[in-house]
């Protein structure tokens, strides 16, 4: 099973995913899905890695309120996110929300996806999996969504960084973030082939503009927290990290020093061997990338 949904606030429930790889020993899940109880309905926050991961999460929120699922959004267009969205289509979720670009996107990777996700994650639990994308409500800058008792969601596309487009959620009642992959709590933020640190230090910044210093924040990986603790694991880490790649690259200096820089400091945040020498790697080739272009 997967981990039980821990509560963050009244009527508001989140499952930490695990801090390593999805694989078949965790179901796939390694990220955050999280269920928001409104007076007419349920809000899911990301479908899921697969239909298991789904219909089990389902029947967790089926213990904790006997409301009906009406609404799901996704955060990005990565199969943790999208995966199991053909599950919460099946039992009548008719309310689905993306970012244009990200849904897209997700339409044309779907079948590659598939094919990594059931190799990397277990081809069983993947198996089920449909496109869904045509039955998405798509929006590009932001998205309110009325969801009764006088509530309003705010689905935000706060930029590019760990994905092309990064889509938060914003609860002004209840002072609550979802970040998505834009923030990480605990476990070392990595970047992927396609993700570009610059931007997502953009992002971040974006989005902290746009919410009160005292929100609540659910991460799209790691624990619940506050913003401040957010901003030194993800953004501090990652300015920090720049900063210090840039000297190297301003002095042309190679790669192998990019690696060398010291982020011990990390060394007891989860998947710090896997990623903290590739990060360094990655942002070493888009600064010079950049250089070179001038």
């Amino acid at each position: 099973a997967i981990p039980k949904a821990i509560k963050v606030m009244e009527g508001v429930y989140t499952v930490v995913g695990s801090f390593i790889w999805g694989n078949p020993t965790n179901f796939g899940l390694n990220n955050n899905l999280s269920a928001v109880v409104f007076k007419d309905g349920v809000f899911i926050y990301n479908g899921g890695p697969n239909e298991a991961v789904a219909y089990s999460f389902h029947q967790q929120i089926k213990r904790l309120t006997n409301k009906p699922v009406k609404w799901l959004a996704v955060e990005n267009d990565q199969g943790h996110a999208y995966f199991g969205a053909s599950y919460w289509y099946d039992v009548g979720v008719k309310n689905l929300y993306s970012e244009q670009r990200a849904n897209q996107n997700w339409n044309r990777i779907f079948e590659s996806n598939k094919k990594s996700y059931a190799e990397g994650r277990g081809k069983v639990i993947t198996q089920s999996v449909r496109n869904v994308t045509d039955q998405f409500t798509t929006f590009e800058g932001s998205k309110t969504i009325d969801v009764g008792g006088g509530e309003t969601v705010e689905l935000i596309n706060f930029g590019g960084g760990h994905t092309p487009s990064m889509t938060g959620m914003y609860i002004p009642s209840r002072k609550l973030l979802f970040t998505g992959d834009l923030g990480f709590n605990e476990r070392l933020p990595g970047l992927l082939k396609r993700s570009k640190v610059k931007e997502w230090i953009s992002s971040f910044e974006k989005m902290v503009s746009m919410v009160p210093e005292d929100v609540i924040v659910i991460p799209g990986h790691g624990t619940p927290t506050d913003l401040a603790t957010l901003k030194k694991q993800t953004y501090d880490y990652f300015v920090t990290l720049t900063n210090n790649v840039q000297a190297i690259v301003d002095r042309n200096g190679t790669i192998e020093e990019a690696e060398a820089i010291d982020q011990s400091k990390h060394q007891d945040r989860p998947v710090f061997d896997q990623l903290s020498k590739a990060n360094a790697r990655h942002i070493y080739k888009e600064l010079m990338a950049e250089k070179l272009e001038k």
